[in-house]
């Protein structure tokens, strides 16, 4: 039996095992197993913290479909609210595949996640051709679309649409998801602009589907969004699951949001 941790950004949910006092190496297999709704935990990312000798703690992530990918923004901020409330530091450091990111509390409970510098080069986030990533056409099937393209360590396709509320996310997301322009897959957002200081954001997650909130998406988007001149440096961004704070400063994206533990637990794999 396996211990772990169900804590939620904004309803984005996580299985969160820790493997610094013991190895736990899930494979793509496994998991598929832990992420399953009905006969796992049910989580829209598996995170692992393991040791780390360049920060507080190395966080390791895999989507429900069992591939690994670079960064997840709320669960940043989840796992570094347990690191805080363990160290009883006022900021910690938090390594991942896309780098080292510098967390601090910002009090009742949310966190403040210095999610370093976006790439804006196509062949950063990456993509397959040269485009200007600040606003290029998409094709999917026969229509095309105006799109912009971030990386905040992992990529992002953002569609400013007039309503996101009634946006196709779950038909067009994972038809964008796969595009060959995106050649390792990429998370779509679908927002819609408020004012200047006030986003609607809806998110089709790579290897996640729809998820509740999205922190590297809110993040992507808030850059997008005020490169094309639509908002301010700062901006509020309201997901299916809850709000977050978006500042960009000094060429860095800092998000400030909400974390939740919803209960603990043991887990034991189904091996029949």
């Amino acid at each position: 039996m396996i211990p772990f941790l169900k804590m939620h950004g904004l309803g984005n949910d996580f299985a969160v095992f820790d493997a610094r006092k013991q190895r736990l190496a899930f494979d793509a297999t496994q998991a598929r197993q832990i992420a399953d709704r009905r006969r796992g935990i049910g989580c829209d990312q598996l995170i692992v913290i393991e040791p780390s000798s360049d920060a507080d703690a190395f966080m390791r992530i895999r989507n429900p479909d069992g591939s690994e990918v670079e960064a997840c923004g709320n669960a940043t901020r989840c796992v570094a609210r347990l690191l805080l409330d363990e160290t009883r530091k006022q900021k910690v450091t938090l390594q991942t595949v896309a780098g080292i990111l510098v967390c601090e509390d910002a009090g009742g409970g949310a966190v403040t996640v210095d999610m370093g510098a976006p790439e804006l080069s196509w062949e950063r986030i990456p993509m397959a051709e040269a485009v200007d990533t600040n606003r290029f056409t998409l094709t999917v099937e026969g229509e095309s679309l105006t799109a912009s393209a971030v990386s905040m360590g992992n990529p992002h396709c953002v569609l400013f649409v007039d309503d996101a509320d009634a946006a196709p996310v779950a038909t067009l997301g994972p038809k964008i998801e796969n595009h060959p322009l995106f050649p390792r897959r990429t998370n779509v957002e679908f927002v819609s602009v408020r004012d200047k200081g006030y986003l609607r954001m809806r998110v089709w997650e790579r290897g996640a589907g729809i998820t509740q909130a999205c922190g590297s998406g809110a993040c992507a988007t808030a850059v997008a969004a005020f490169r094309r001149g639509l908002t301010r440096d700062h901006v509020e961004i309201e997901l299916d699951g809850g709000v977050l704070s978006i500042t960009l400063k000094d060429g860095h994206v800092f998000m400030t949001g909400a974390t939740a533990l919803a209960y603990s637990g043991t887990f034991a794999f189904d091996t029949k």
